[in-house]
């Protein structure tokens, strides 16, 4: 039953991100909107980490089996992607590093941030 509860608690928050991405004119996904009310809820302690411990580490563990259906689609589409394939590699590799290092940098400021508070 912990299970089944811990599961609900994050469906929940995944609904409230699918309300949100409704309500709000912006063009962000549903999912990142359900990360960042998880994350709020999480750090101002209305939800507490033990309440979605249980449930997150066994999404966690079987995670890397929901990439399968896209890469099957990629395989299905290669028709489609050889032509694009060098412009499509070379955006996927910039964007990955931008987004390493601006989170890195978002890091390092936040540990700065808490270590300054801390003092």
């Amino acid at each position: 039953m912990k299970y089944v509860r811990q599961f609900l608690i994050i469906l929940m928050v995944s609904l409230l991100g699918e309300a949100l991405r409704f309500v709000l004119p912006f063009p962000i996904p549903a999912s990142v909107y359900g990360l960042v009310l998880m994350l709020s809820a999480l750090g101002l302690k209305i939800i507490q980490v033990e309440q979605v411990w249980d449930t997150s580490q066994f999404l966690f563990s079987i995670m890397p089996m929901m990439f399968i259906p896209s890469g099957v689609g990629l395989i299905v589409a290669w028709p489609l992607l050889k032509p694009v394939i060098l412009p499509v590699g070379i955006i996927t590799v910039l964007t990955t590093l931008i987004v390493m290092v601006v989170t890195g940098k978002t890091v390092q400021w936040m540990g700065h941030v808490l270590r300054r508070k801390e003092q």
